[in-house]
């Protein structure tokens, strides 16, 4: 067999793999260099940005759920200035693609976000759009297409930047959202962020977190974001990058199957620090025992069997 191919083009930006340290898990990634070479994994998306320094939310914050976690940890992040001038310059050392994740509460906060990083060697954005709009009521830009359509055009003007949108399950249409991100200017789509929902103890009779719901995320909630990276791509012609639940290889190359480009690995950071690189390894040997060069092939390939069908 020849020499396989991982190579990916997400948004123009090309990868050395499709394995993607999904936010919130890996932090800035300093605290995984004991475990795996960052430089080694196709991108690292940061832990959410926002203007100003953020606390987050009182714990606790964290609740396992059968086969997943709850998270209410609130953006926890040391902010934008800190990041471009303590962060920045050890993930430029490590050889790394970087996402940065930027996070508000206004479209204008969305906006100062962007276009602050643009002028740094950022490879990519991500927009957060699960957050609440406080002009709004509080509603997530996310939840409609409107609030996605007004977001992503405004944040778009500020920033050269590929601009990639992750989009919130919690929406009565995910391919409405999606397909107004890409009406609105998007370059890509990451899908999906976590699920809301709760956990209660039940001899204390009270919520388990302090902020009553959290968003799920881990194996539980894969069946979901499979059947949302699969509806989506089939709604719209943009790079995605799929996640939600992805612990293994087998489970990556569903993702790549049913659309995405890239994959995003979150909750099993916090299980096990190597899971991107045995994540990438597993991928491997699932295309060595198939005899598949080219992860590209991959893409979509149950996309153009249901056409076919």
């Amino acid at each position: 067999m020849k020499t396989i191919n991982l190579a990916v083009d997400i948004c123009g930006v090309k990868l050395k793999n499709p394995i993607i340290a999904a936010s919130g898990t890996f932090n800035f990634g300093r605290e995984f260099t004991d475990y795996l070479d960052i430089g080694d994994i196709g991108a690292i998306t940061i832990t959410g940005l926002t203007l100003e320094p953020k606390h987050g939310n009182a714990p606790p914050r964290i609740a396992e759920t059968p086969s997943g976690i709850l998270n209410s940890v609130g953006l926890q992040n040391p902010g934008v200035e800190y990041f471009i001038e303590n962060e920045l310059p050890f993930l430029l050392e490590q050889d790394a693609k970087i996402i940065a994740n930027i996070n508000g509460t206004t479209i204008e906060e969305y906006c100062k976000l962007a276009e602050k990083l643009n002028t740094y060697p950022i490879d990519l954005i991500e927009l957060n759009i699960s957050c609440p709009n406080v002009k709004e009521g509080g509603l997530a830009f996310g939840t409609y297409p409107e609030g996605v359509f007004d977001v992503t055009k405004a944040v778009k003007a500020y920033t050269q930047k590929p601009l990639i949108v992750k989009l919130t399950p919690n929406t009565a249409d995910i391919k409405e959202t999606a397909k107004a991100a890409v009406e609105s200017g998007c370059d890509g789509i990451s899908l999906i962020n976590t699920l809301m929902g709760m956990a209660i103890d039940v001899k204390r009779r009270r919520p388990i977190l302090a902020n009553v719901t959290g968003g799920l995320s881990g194996p539980a909630i894969k069946p979901v974001a499979l059947r949302m990276v699969w509806e989506v791509a089939n709604a719209v012609d943009v790079p995605i990058i799929g996640m939600g639940g992805i612990i293994n290889g087998i489970d990556a190359v569903e993702f790549l199957m049913a659309g995405a480009d890239c994959v995003g690995i979150g909750t099993a950071n916090l299980i096990d620090p190597t899971a991107c690189i045995d994540i990438l390894d597993g991928l491997t040997d699932f295309m060595v025992e198939q005899n598949i060069e080219n992860i590209n092939s991959i893409v979509g390939s149950l996309i153009i069997q249901r056409r076919r069908d």
